[in-house]
C-alpha cells in the first residue's frame, strides 16, 4: 500500500510537498487545479515499468498507453525543460523485506521509500541524475539506503553508495556502473561489481510489483452492450474505461467476498447485485450465457418497482457507469491501489453518498481468510460523497487515519495542496474558501431576491 508521495516540477506542481496516502484518499478541487495530474504521474511511472524498452527512462505515453503526456517539455512545470523532475514514493510491503540470497540479512523492514531526480537535455531526452531506495521501518533511525548517482568524472557512468550498510567491492571490479534500467533499476553489473549487493535486484522487483498493483478507472466509462463475448480469460481488472467489467463478473463467479470481519462470505456476482440494489439502481442483476458454447453473454437486469427483466442498455445510463466502479472495488487483486476518477459521474446525489460506503466496505473486505488490504485514490467533485465519509467517521465505521482528504488549488507559482484533517467527530475545521461554492452567499442572494419580489407584489396591491 502506498503511504506517501511527493512530486516537484511536474505539470501544474512546483512542489506538492509530502502527500499522505491513506486507504481512502480523496482529491477535491476546481477544474484544472491539478488533481488529475497526480493520478497521471503514477500512471506514467506504471507504464514506464511495464514498457518492454528497458533503456527508456520515462514513458510519456502513446495511443496504447494508460496516459499520453507528450514530452518532457510538456510535463515540466511551466514547460521549462531545464527544471529537474524530483519525486519520492513510499509504500508498505505486505511482509518485511528479505534478501532472497540471505547475504544481507541485516536489511529488513516493511517500509520502502524510493526517490529519484531526472533531468532532460536540450532535445528533451530524459536521464537519471540519481535514484535511491531506503528500507526499514518508519520509526527506525538505522534504515538502510542505497543510491545510484551520476558520476561527475566519467560521462554516462554511475556510482553506487549505501548508508548504514557496507558495500564490498568484488576483487578486480573497480569500475563505475552503467546507466540504470529505466528510472529505478540497478544494472546487472551492480551485483557483479559488489559482493553483497544482490539485494538491490529484489528492491527493483518490489518497486515494479508495487507499480503493477496500481489500477486506473477513468471518468468516461464505456456504453453498455446488448451482448458480451467472453472466452474464459480472467482479466486483470475491469479496464481503464470499465470495458471488461462484465467479463470480470463472469470470471469471478466462484469467488467469495467477506464484506467485513467475521461476516459470511458472499458470492462475487451476488456482491455486485447487492450493491446495485443498495444504491437503489436495480433490484436484480445477472450475467447469463445466451446459448451453450456460444461464448456470448447478456446482462439481464430489473429496475426497482418493475417485474420485468430487461437488458443493461435499456435502463438508466448511470447503472452502466457505476457498474465498473463496484466490480473493481472487489475484483482487483488484493494489496492493489485503485485510482478512480469521478466515480459519482451521472449519479443521483443520494447514490453519490452511498458510494462512500462502497469504498469503506471495500477496504474492510476479506477474501480467502485474508484482508484484501485495498487502497483507493479518488478524484471527486461530490459534496455528498464527502459528507457521508464524515458521517461514517463520526459513527466509528472508519478511523480518521484511514482517510486522507485534500483540496487542490491552482496558482501562478504552482498548484497548492491542502490536507483537510477530519477529527473523531467527522468535523473538518480548516475549510478552504468556496470549497463547494459559496452557499451562504447563494442563500443571502435568494432571500434578498425573495424580499424584493414580495415588496414589489405588495406595492402593486
Amino acid at each position: 500500500m502506498l503511504r506517501e508521495m511527493r512530486i516537484k516540477n511536474f505539470k501544474a506542481w512546483r512542489d506538492t510537498r509530502n502527500i499522505r496516502l491513506a486507504p481512502i484518499t480523496v482529491f477535491f478541487g476546481a477544474n484544472s487545479a491539478g488533481k488529475t495530474s497526480l493520478l497521471q504521474f503514477l500512471l506514467m511511472l506504471k507504464q514506464t515499468a511495464e514498457s518492454p524498452d528497458r533503456r527508456r527512462v520515462l514513458h510519456f505515453g502513446d495511443p496504447h498507453s494508460y496516459v499520453e503526456l507528450g514530452s518532457f517539455n510538456d510535463i515540466a512545470f511551466q514547460h521549462a525543460i531545464d527544471r529537474e523532475l524530483d519525486f519520492s514514493l513510499s509504500w508498505k510491503l505486505p511482509k518485511p523485506f528479505e534478501d532472497p540470497t540471505g547475504a544481507s540479512s541485516d536489511i529488513s523492514g516493511s517500509d520502502v521509500t524510493f526517490r529519484a531526480n531526472i533531468s532532460a537535455d536540450g532535445r528533451g531526452t530524459p536521464s537519471v541524475n540519481s535514484f535511491e531506495y531506503e528500507v526499514g521501518d518508519t520509526t527506525d533511525a538505522k534504515n538502510v539506503s542505497v543510491e545510484m548517482r551520476q558520476s561527475k568524472s566519467v560521462s554516462k557512468r554511475y556510482k553506487m553508495t549505501a548508508s548504514n550498510y557496507q558495500l564490498k567491492r568484488a576483487v578486480g571490479r573497480a569500475w563505475e556502473l552503467p546507466a540504470p534500467v529505466r528510472f529505478y533499476g540497478f544494472p546487472a553489473e551492480a551485483t557483479i561489481y559488489y559482493q553483497n549487493a544482490a539485494f538491490v535486484s529484489e528492491l527493483t522487483l518490489q518497486f515494479e510489483k508495487q507499480l503493477r498493483q496500481i489500477y486506473y478507472l477513468g471518468p468516461l466509462r464505456v456504453d453498455p452492450s446488448r451482448t458480451y463475448t467472453w472466452s474464459g480469460e480472467i482479466p486483470e481488472h475491469v479496464g481503464i474505461r470499465g470495458e471488461r467489467a462484465v467479463e470480470a463478473v463472469l470470471a469471478a463467479i466462484d469467488r467469495k467476498i467477506v464484506p467485513k470481519y467475521r461476516s459470511p462470505g458472499v458470492p462475487f456476482p451476488v456482491m455486485i447485485s447487492r450493491w446495485l440494489t443498495r444504491l437503489g439502481l436495480l433490484s436484480q442483476f445477472k450475467a447469463r450465457e445466451i446459448a451453450k458454447d456460444r461464448k456470448e453473454y447478456e446482462v439481464s437486469v430489473r429496475t426497482q418497482g418493475s417485474d420485468t427483466n430487461v437488458l443493461l442498455p435499456d435502463v438508466g445510463f448511470g447503472v452502466s457507469q457505476v457498474l465498473p466502479v463496484i466490480v473493481e472495488c472487489f475484483y482487483a487483486p488484493a494489496n492493489s491501489t485503485v485510482m478512480v476518477e469521478q466515480p459519482e459521474l451521472h449519479l443521483h446525489p443520494r447514490v453519490q453518498s452511498e458510494l462512500a460506503d462502497l469504498f469503506i466496505e471495500a477496504i474492510q473486505a476479506r477474501e480467502d481468510n485474508q484482508d484484501r488490504n485495498m487502497q483507493f485514490i479518488i478524484e471527486s467533485h461530490s459534496e455528498h460523497f464527502l459528507r457521508r465519509i464524515q458521517r461514517r467517521i463520526a459513527e466509528g465505521a472508519i478511523e480518521p487515519n484511514q482517510v486522507a482528504i485534500y483540496y487542490c488549488e491552482p496558482g501562478t507559482e504552482g498548484a497548492k495542496l491542502h490536507e483537510l484533517p477530519v477529527d473523531l467527530f467527522g468535523e473538518i475545521h480548516e475549510w478552504p474558501n468556496d470549497f463547494f461554492g459559496d452557499e451562504l452567499a447563494d442563500l443571502a442572494a435568494r432571500l434578498d431576491a425573495a424580499s424584493k419580489k414580495e415588496k414589489l407584489a405588495n406595492a402593486e396591491r
